[in-house]
C-alpha cells in the first residue's frame, strides 16, 4: 500500500511539473506585457464596479491555450460565449492579484492570465455558435426563463439552484446561507445531479442501457450549464460510473469513483487542488462514505426503526422519522471533514447546520425540478411558465423564510476568532479520534456532555476576556472602512459599521458580538454618511438589537442617511441627531462624549461626529474621516485631554492625524483601520512616521486583522 501511495505521489508531482511547463510557461511569456490579444469568449460577462469581467481562452498557440480573465469597459456588456474578440490588453500572471497579492484563487479555477483592456474591442460573432458553447447559452436561457416565471423574491434562489449563478442573491441572504450551513444548496453538486439523474431514470426506466446513455448525456450537458465547477464534475464522474458499472458487469465502488473523479480533475488542472469548492465537495462525500451509514444505523436502532416492517401503514407512518434520520446522518457525515476546512478558510463553524439541513433539504429536489420546468417554459411559453411556477414559488418562500429565521439566531454560527473556540473545536475532534480508536462499546452520552460543557466554558472564557478591565476597544477588520466597538463597564457602543471586506461589515460586527453571547448594542454611532463607514448598518440592524442611534444632522437628502432613518423607524429605534456636545454618563464615572460636526462646506468627511470615550484615566479618541483642516477646530472646541488610544483619522491618510493634533493629545497607542493593499495607499507613510515620532505604538487592521485593546485603570488613577 505504501509503495502504491508513493508511486501516486511521484506521478502527481511529475505531472504538475509537466503541466506547469506546458501551460504556465505560455502564460508567463505575456506577464507584464501589453499585446493585442486574440481570444474566444468562454462565459457570459459579469458586471463589476468598473465595467465587466469575462473569461476568455487566449489564442496563444501551444498544446493548451490558457484561460484569461479580462477586465473590459461597457463594450463587454453584450459579449456571449463563442464570440471571437481582439483587443489591446495588458497581461499579468493570475497567481497574483492586480494589486500584487499572491493568490491561488484564479489558477485553481484554471485561469492563468489577468488582462486589463484598452481601446476598441473588436468582436466577431459566428451565426451559429459551436456545440461546445451551447450549454453556456442554455444556462443563460434558463436564467432568463426563471426570471420570467418566478417573482423577484424567489427568482434569484431558483437561478442559483438550477444554474449555480448566484449574482442575484443579496449579500444578506448569502451570509445567512453561510451561517446556517446551507451554502451547498446554491452550489450545484452531487445532490442536484443525483436528483436530475433519478428523474431521467424514473421517466425512462431503471436498469436500461438507453437510460444509462441518456443519463450520461444529460449529466454532461448539465455540467456545461453550471460551468464545470469541481464539485459538479466530481458528482458527474461518480454518477457516470454508477450508470456504467452494470453495463460492464461491474459493481459500483463509491471510494474508487471518488478517487477516479479526483484524478481526472487533477489531470486537467493540478492547481485545482487549491480550489475551496473541490476540497469541500470531496471532503463532504468522503465524510458521508465514512460515517453516515454507521450514524444512521445507530439512530434508527435508538428509535427502534432498524428493522424492516412489511405492513404498508407502518412504513407510511415511519417515513418521516426515517427521512429525518437519513438527512441528519448525511449532514453529520458531511460535516465530519468539512468543518475543519470551513474553519481554516472562513474562520467559522455553523452550529445550526443539522437543523437547517433537516428543514430545507427535502425541498431542494422539488425546487430543482420546478426551476428547470419554469426556466424552460418561461423561455418558450412565458404564460405557462408563470402558472407552473406558482406552487414552487411558495415552496421557495418557505426555504427563504427558514434560512432567514435560522440565520438570525445568536449562536447559529460560531466565529473562530477566539482562541477558546478554536481550542474547543480541536478538543471535539480529539475526542472523536479517541472514541474511534477505542475498542468495545462506544457510548455517546459522556463525550456529548463533555462537548457541551467545554463549549459553554469556551463561551464563558471568551466573554470574560472581553469584559476584563475597565474599557475594551476593538477595531474590527472590515477591509477598507471602519467599525470600532467600545466597551465601558457593561455599556457597548459601536462607532461606524462599514467597509469593503469579504464579509459585510454588519456581519463582522454582529458575529463578534454574538460570539460573546451578546445580542444588543446600547449605542450605534455613525460618524458620517459614507459607505466605508455605514454600508454594514442594514445587516447589523437585521441581526442585532440596537437601543439607540446617534447621527450627524447634516446632508438631509443623502440616500444613506435616508436608508438608516427608514431602518431605524422600521425597527423602532430612537435616533438622536448630535447638534451639540452630547455626553453619555456610564457606571463608575466613565463617559462617552460625542462632538458635533465642526467642519463647513459640502465635504462629508468634514461633517462627521467625533467620539471621546473615558474610563478613569484612560481616554480613547475616534475622529472618523476628519482631515487636518478640521482637527485644530476639534482641539479648540473639545478641550481634549492627552489620550491613551487614538483611532487614526481617515484610515491613516496623510492629510489626517496631523502633527498639531498629535502634539496636543500625545497618544500612547494608535490604531489604523484600513484594508489590505487598498487602492488609496492607506495608511500614508508620513502618518506612520508622525505616529512613530510621537512615541505611539501602532496597530493596523490591514496587517494584524481585528485589533483589541484592553485597559485596566488602577483604582488610584480612577
Amino acid at each position: 500500500m505504501s509503495a502504491l501511495v508513493l508511486s501516486g505521489v511521484s506521478v502527481g508531482l511529475l505531472w504538475t511539473a509537466a503541466f506547469h511547463h506546458l501551460v504556465m510557461e505560455s502564460a508567463r511569456a505575456l506577464d507584464s506585457r501589453t499585446v493585442r490579444l486574440e481570444a474566444v469568449v468562454e462565459e457570459y460577462p459579469q458586471q463589476t464596479d468598473y465595467g465587466y469581467s469575462v473569461v476568455v481562452r487566449s489564442d496563444l498557440g501551444g498544446l493548451r491555450q490558457p484561460l484569461t480573465l479580462l477586465y473590459v469597459d461597457e463594450q463587454g456588456a453584450g459579449l456571449r460565449p463563442g464570440d471571437r474578440i481582439s483587443v489591446i490588453t495588458h497581461c499579468t500572471l493570475a497567481d497574483h492579484s492586480l494589486s500584487g497579492k499572491e493568490i491561488t484563487y484564479y489558477t485553481a479555477k484554471g485561469i492563468f492570465l489577468l488582462g486589463e483592456t484598452y481601446g476598441a474591442l473588436e468582436v466577431d460573432r459566428p451565426e451559429i455558435p459551436s456545440l461546445f458553447f451551447w450549454p453556456a447559452l442554455l444556462a443563460n436561457w434558463l436564467k432568463e426563463g426563471i426570471a420570467r416565471s418566478f417573482p423577484d423574491d424567489v427568482a434569484p434562489l431558483m437561478q442559483a439552484l438550477v444554474t449555480g449563478n448566484r449574482e442575484g442573491l443579496s449579500d444578506q441572504f448569502t451570509t445567512s446561507l453561510q451561517r446556517t450551513g446551507l451554502s451547498h444548496m446554491v452550489v450545484v453538486s452531487g445532490m442536484h445531479l443525483s436528483v436530475l439523474a433519478e428523474i431521467v431514470s424514473v421517466l425512462l426506466g431503471k436498469g436500461k442501457r438507453s437510460t444509462a446513455v441518456l443519463t450520461g448525456v444529460w449529466v454532461i450537458v448539465f455540467c456545461g450549464v453550471v460551468g464545470n465547477t469541481p464539485s459538479v464534475v466530481r458528482a458527474a464522474v461518480m454518477i457516470l460510473l454508477l450508470q456504467a458499472a452494470p453495463l460492464f458487469g461491474r459493481e459500483n465502488d463509491p471510494p474508487t469513483s471518488l478517487g477516479f473523479a479526483l484524478m481526472l480533475l487533477l489531470l486537467w488542472n493540478p492547481f485545482s487542488a487549491a480550489h475551496i469548492g473541490l476540497q469541500l465537495s470531496f471532503a463532504s462525500v468522503a465524510g458521508i462514505q465514512l460515517v453516515s451509514q454507521s450514524i444512521q444505523e445507530r439512530l434508527l436502532a435508538l428509535v427502534h426503526l432498524d428493522r424492516y416492517d412489511r405492513r404498508r401503514w407502518v412504513r407510511v407512518c415511519t417515513w418521516a422519522p426515517r427521512f429525518c434520520i437519513t438527512t441528519l446522518s448525511a449532514t453529520l457525515g458531511a460535516m465530519l471533514l468539512t468543518v475543519p476546512l470551513v474553519a481554516v478558510h472562513f474562520g467559522m463553524f455553523s452550529v445550526i447546520a443539522p437543523i437547517s439541513n433537516l428543514l430545507t433539504l427535502w425541498a431542494v429536489s422539488l425546487l430543482l425540478l420546478g426551476g428547470v420546468a419554469g426556466g424552460l417554459l418561461g423561455w418558450m411559453l412565458p404564460g405557462v411558465g408563470v402558472i407552473v411556477a406558482v406552487p414552487f414559488t411558495w415552496l421557495g418562500r418557505y426555504v427563504c423564510w427558514v434560512i432567514d429565521a435560522l440565520g438570525r439566531f445568536t449562536m447559529a454560527s460560531l466565529p473562530l476568532d477566539s482562541f477558546y473556540y478554536r481550542a474547543w473545536l480541536v478538543f471535539v475532534y480529539l475526542l472523536l479520534g479517541i472514541r474511534w480508536l477505542m475498542k468495545g462499546p462506544k457510548r455517546v452520552i459522556l463525550p456529548g456532555c463533555a462537548c457541551v460543557t467545554t463549549f459553554c466554558l469556551s463561551l464563558l472564557l471568551t466573554s470574560a476576556g472581553f469584559y476584563a478591565g475597565d474599557m475594551t476597544v476593538v477595531a474590527l477588520d472590515v477591509g477598507q472602512g471602519q467599525s470600532v466597538l467600545v466597551r465601558s463597564g457593561s455599556f457597548l457602543a459601536l462607532m461606524d459599521c462599514g467597509g469593503d471586506g469579504a464579509d459585510d461589515a454588519g456581519d463582522v460586527a454582529a458575529d463578534y458580538l454574538q460570539a460573546l453571547g451578546e445580542t444588543k448594542l446600547d449605542l450605534l454611532v455613525i460618524s458620517h454618511y459614507h459607505s466605508d463607514h455605514a454600508n454594514g448598518i442594514p445587516q447589523l440592524l437585521r441581526r442585532v438589537e440596537v437601543a439607540a442611534i446617534a447621527l450627524p444632522d447634516v446632508e438631509p437628502e443623502d440616500p444613506l442617511r435616508r436608508e438608516i432613518l427608514a431602518l431605524a423607524q422600521e425597527e423602532n429605534i430612537p435616533v438622536h441627531f448630535v447638534r451639540e456636545d452630547t455626553t453619555y454618563h456610564l457606571e463608575d464615572g466613565a463617559s462617552i462624549t460625542l462632538f458635533p460636526p465642526l467642519g463647513e462646506g459640502t465635504d462629508t468627511n468634514e461633517l462627521g461626529l467625533t467620539m471621546l470615550a473615558t474610563a478613569g484615566s484612560f481616554d480613547t479618541l475616534i475622529t472618523g474621516d476628519m482631515s487636518g483642516e478640521v482637527e485644530p477646530l476639534l482641539l479648540e472646541h473639545g478641550n481634549l485631554p492627552e489620550v491613551e488610544l487614538l483611532v487614526a483619522g481617515h484610515h491613516g491618510s496623510g492629510t489626517s492625524t496631523t502633527q498639531v493634533l498629535l502634539d496636543a493629545i500625545r497618544p500612547e497607542i494608535a490604531v489604523i483601520s484600513a484594508g489590505e493593499n487598498n487602492r488609496y495607499g492607506h495608511p500614508a507613510q508620513e502618518t506612520l512616521e508622525r505616529l512613530a515620532a510621537i512615541g505611539a505604538e501602532i496597530y493596523r487592521t490591514d496587517l494584524q486583522g481585528t485589533v483589541t485593546i484592553r485597559a485596566n485603570v488602577p483604582q488610584d488613577a480612577a
